[in-house]
Formats: C-alpha cells, structure tokens, sequence
C-alpha cells in the first residue's frame, strides 16, 4: 500500500438498506499525497437499474432520468479499481460505503472486497476519538473546523469527498512537536500550507524612546502608593524621574 497516497471517498446509492436491493449511483473520490490535493479526482454517475427511494432522493437529488443514459457499474468498476489501487481510502462512516462497493463487486462476478486492495480509514470514527459526545457528521465537523459547506445544498459524491479532504487534513494536521532549541529543521502543514519555523525572518525589535520611558516611569510611581509599595519593576529598571 502507498502510504502517502489518500483518496478521499464517497457514494450516493438509491437508498440505505442493500437487503432491499439498492444500488450506488455515484462514486466521487479526490486524490491527496503527501498531504496534498493533486487535482486527479474520480467521479462517475452509474445506472442502478432501479429508481431511488424517496428518503434517498431527497438527499442526493440524483433522477432516475439522468441516470437513464448513464454507465452500468460492471462498465466502470475496473477503471474505478485501478484509481484507488493500494491508497488509503478515506471515508466518512466508511461500513456504509464498504458494504455497497463490495456488493457491487459481488454483482459484477468480481472476486474480491475493496479492503484485499486498500487502507480502509473511517474518518468517522477518528472524529469521535477525537471528539468524543460530540455531533461529528460531516456537517458538524465543518463547523467546527471552519471548513465553508455552504454551496452543499445536496448531497454528492465528489462534492462531499472534496469537503471531506478539507476536513481530514485539518483534523488529522494537528501540531507536531516544537524544537525550540533550533538545532533541527521543524515544518508544519495544515491544509496543504509548510510552515518551515526555522527559517522564520528574524523579529523586529523596537525600543522605547527615552519620551514612552518617562511615562511608564510616571505611572509606576503614580500606582506604588507614593513609591511605598514599589513594583518589582522598579527594583530592577529604575528610571524615576
């Protein structure tokens, strides 16, 4: 498995329950390495030979018209195979997703589950580790990390891949351990941004001139009680004028 490649997945089926017969109508998947997006994303709409429950419907907004002219799953599953060949696959509440493709599999004769040919992470699950008794939908997680959602109106697979991709590299950027001594380079990233701390411009300094001294010298003595309670400050750096 190539550990710097993620690839951020989501599909839309035609309802929740297979047992009933439902099918995957969208795959959406986005490409990360290295903790970067590289703009090769996956999507294809997919007849299910079947209409969407209403419930379902209502979510994804996806017609049985416009799905009518559309590829059978068998047509695109090797293309879509070779895509996330040895990733990690990234997916919110990843069983759902886990159970259609694999299903869809079965219905296409092939002999094998997407787990014998990916990492499966459930970013689900890591944010209820991270943040536990906490709304962690995917709706919940961009508010809490400042991810915009507002153009989501409908649910969609590439859609909610690319806000997932958002959303994973902040959660799952964090902060890594500071050399303060600075005898070793030190990098951060969030969202795809280096940080390198040691090679930071120097800071500016700027000293008081001698008319800001003289005031902060008057306040000093003015709030001592008449220099009887002195600040520490005064021990030290004593200017009074």
């Amino acid at each position: 498995m190539n550990g710097n490649r993620l690839i951020m997945l989501d599909t839309e089926t035609t309802g929740i329950n297979i047992s009933d017969g439902n099918r995957i109508i969208e795959i959406g998947a986005v490409e990360v390495i290295n903790r970067e997006l590289t703009g090769n994303n996956y999507q294809r709409y997919i007849n299910p030979l079947r209409e969407s429950e209403p419930g379902a419907l209502e979510v994804h907004g996806i017609t049985t018209e416009f799905l009518s002219d559309k590829p059978l799953f068998e047509h695109i599953v090797d293309e879509f195979i070779e895509f996330v060949k040895g990733a990690e696959l990234v997916i919110h509440n990843a069983g759902f997703d886990v159970n259609f493709i694999n299903h869809e599999f079965a219905l296409c004769g092939k002999n094998l589950k997407i787990q014998d040919i990916c990492t499966i992470t459930d970013s689900l699950e890591y944010a209820r580790n991270k943040h536990p008794g906490a709304r962690n939908s995917l709706d919940a997680l961009c508010k809490r990390y400042g991810v915009s959602n507002e153009h989501r109106t409908l649910h969609g697979a590439l859609l909610d891949s690319e806000i997932l991709a958002d959303v994973y590299l902040i959660m799952t950027g964090g902060q890594t351990k500071l050399n303060l001594g600075g005898t070793t380079s030190h990098s951060d990233t969030i969202k795809g941004l280096s940080i390198d701390l040691n090679n930071l411009p120097p800071l500016k300094v700027t000293l008081a001139s001698e008319e800001d001294e003289k005031l902060h010298q008057q306040w000093l003595d003015k709030h001592s009680d008449g220099g009887k309670k002195p600040f520490i400050y005064n021990q030290y750096f004593s200017t009074s004028v």
